[in-house]
């Protein structure tokens, strides 16, 4: 299909084409088809790797053909050898080159393996390479994960319009992304009540949540009765409807299942690991109500376990997928 559409089609359409919205699937396909000479607007969404790469060395002379030019968005997250993509690539790789470009959003994370004694530019170093950014507010910053042994960047321009935001770590500093329906969260640093708080207030349509976090909580609240946790504030998720929390300490299960003070809408769809929720439950024995077991709809369990009894009666209301094996 894309190769029909290359060959047969954008010839005879591509100086009459205004706007493209393209993948990593499709990008140099229909760059390199056709000279876009009215194009006004270019979306670049979920680029890989490789068509990183290309967008930084192949693809620019491509878009330096397109005079008219006017609106670029652009969504990449790639791996690097030395550097992070910062403000500098931005304007030397394309920017200059587009004189007719006036709105440029984008959302950019790049990540680089740790080796030796690696060194890297500071949060406020990449801002500074924002300082004459045209007509955009631009928010950057930099994680550290010894563990894992890598470091990211994000750098994405606000108001923020893509709808999906990965890896946020505790270093987020909030905002409001209306836009933005699925989230990834990434930390090698405990994930507190007040982040959560931070992240519902800043996502407040968030329909898809993901978690990695195997550190416990520090400022983790006994969850028996409201009176344990009165001083905190109420975390609602009004539209969330995927929970991804099969690779997290306990305290997370605990938190999302039987914190009175985190509220979940029904009809949620659960990732959950089934040894870490059997032990959380206290094997399917722990008192369930009121929690937020009951508004499971669905119950995906990942790792290893077996068919239970007291597993189905503790979701009744759920359908439950076991391991595969």
């Amino acid at each position: 299909m894309l190769k029909r559409f290359c060959l047969q089609i954008l010839p005879s359409i591509h100086d009459k084409t205004q706007w493209l919205d393209l993948d990593s699937s499709s990008i140099k396909h229909v760059l390199r088809v056709a000279n876009y000479s009215n194009l006004d607007s270019l979306g670049l969404y979920n680029i890989d790797e490789e068509s990183a790469q290309c967008l930084f060395t192949a693809i620019p002379p491509l878009l330096y053909r397109m005079s008219n030019l006017e609106e670029l968005d652009l969504c990449l997250t790639v791996y690097v050898d030395k550097t992070f993509i910062d403000g500098n690539h931005l304007k030397t790789k394309i920017i200059k080159h587009i004189p007719r470009l006036n709105q440029f959003t984008f959302f950019i994370q790049s990540f680089i393996y740790v080796r030796n004694e690696m060194s890297f530019p500071s949060t406020e170093d990449f801002q500074h390479t924002f300082i004459v950014f045209p007509n955009n507010k631009i928010i950057s910053y930099v994680d550290n994960f010894a563990d894992v042994k890598r470091s990211q960047c994000h750098i994405y321009s606000y108001p923020f319009l893509m709808r999906y935001s990965t890896s946020i770590t505790n270093n987020f500093s909030g905002g409001l992304f209306e836009y933005v329906r699925s989230v990834s969260l990434f930390d090698e640093h405990p994930f507190e009540h007040e982040f959560f708080l931070r992240i519902v207030q800043s996502f407040p349509f968030i329909e898809g949540l993901s978690l990695a976090n195997r550190k416990p909580q520090n400022g983790k609240q006994s969850y028996k009765s409201n009176s344990d946790n009165r001083n905190l504030s109420l975390i609602e998720y009004f539209f969330l409807n995927e929970l991804y929390i099969s690779n997290v300490h306990y305290d997370y299960i605990e938190k999302f299942l039987f914190d009175t003070k985190t509220y979940l809408q029904n009809n949620v769809i659960l990732y959950v690991d089934y040894e870490s929720l059997q032990r959380v439950t206290h094997n399917f024995a722990r008192d369930a109500t009121p929690t937020n077991s009951a508004k499971i709809s669905k119950l995906h369990l990942c790792g290893q376990g077996k068919r239970s009894n007291s597993l189905e009666e503790y979701f009744p209301y759920s359908k439950i997928s076991y391991p595969l094996y």
